[in-house]
């Protein structure tokens, strides 16, 4: 039995540029996202690893699929997640999904459009706050708000990291439609800094992905769990200071992510904004559509 050692990149649940597995996470429920998290890592880095084919990540993510639905006992991380669904009687679909993105990673280098983008955040994302929902007991009728949170914070990463991901695995998540109505290429993303036509370009994902937190921010106040809901509220208020960090910097050419201070102040922020919710005075923004340019 394996548990994926060969192929690890060393990240732990501390290294996330969101919490996972926070101490607002109830201890009962703890055990089961560690789980799903270590699969999610594991698989994370067989899709990422960048001394392996394709044809080889694809077999190793199938090692984890079977071991997952119980076709196999080969991948160790795999039969412990399956053994914990069991135990508290949840669905394995969601595990399911984040395999189908991973195998994308694995095989496919560019994305057409926003739609094209969407779709595969739908499998690479949105399992995730599917998965926390479900730990927690939540309606269903979360999901849409949920999805929406997920889809920004992929594609927030997305941007933060447009220019490593061409650099080091020729991968881009930038839309192809988006690239070319600028004039530009995915060679782009090569250069130093930003060009003025790349810079409209990442604007104008960036206030896209926006319009996605308009639609989370209904999110919050839906839960019923304190714990998830406070998590929740946190992660809107740190992704929506990722939006506003990612139009005041050039990800080429320097590091678009919030330092501890910037973080810290914005996770009080959602602690502020949640307790207001808590006390009847806050309210979610909810939105007919998403994704607006």
């Amino acid at each position: 039995m394996t548990n994926g050692a060969d192929f690890t990149s060393g990240k732990d649940h501390t290294n996330e540029n969101f919490p996972v597995g926070s101490f607002l996470i109830a201890a009962r429920h703890r055990p089961v996202v560690m789980a799903f998290y270590r699969v999610a890592r594991q698989s994370d880095d067989i899709a990422d690893h960048p001394g392996l084919a394709p044809v080889d990540k694809l077999a190793a993510l199938k090692r984890i699929e079977d071991s997952l639905l119980g076709k196999s006992t080969e991948d160790a991380n795999a039969v412990a997640l399956r053994q914990v669904l069991a135990e508290r009687g949840l669905t394995d679909q969601h595990a399911l999904d984040l395999l189908e993105a991973f195998r994308c990673d694995a095989t496919k280098q560019r994305y057409a459009d926003w739609a094209e983008l969407m779709d595969y955040c739908r499998y690479s994302a949105a399992p995730v706050g599917r998965f926390m929902l479900d730990v927690h007991g939540e309606d269903r009728a979360t999901w849409p708000a949920s999805d929406a949170l997920c889809a920004a914070l992929q594609v927030i990463n997305h941007l933060q990291d447009c220019a490593e991901d061409y650099r080091e695995m020729n991968r881009v998540y930038v839309p192809l439609d988006a690239l070319a109505e600028a004039g530009l290429g995915v060679e782009a993303l090569a250069e130093p800094k930003s060009t003025p036509a790349l810079r409209s370009v990442i604007d104008r994902l960036t206030r896209r992905t926006d319009g996605l937190l308009q639609v989370s921010r209904a999110l919050a106040p839906q839960v019923k769990d304190a714990g998830i809901g406070l998590e929740v509220a946190v992660i809107q208020s740190i992704a929506e200071a990722m939006t506003r960090k990612l139009l005041r910097c050039d990800p080429l050419a320097e590091r678009a992510k919030l330092d501890k201070p910037q973080q810290a102040a914005a996770a009080l922020k959602g602690v502020g904004a949640f307790a207001l919710i808590r006390m009847g005075l806050g309210k979610g923004v909810k939105l007919s559509q998403t994704g607006a340019p």
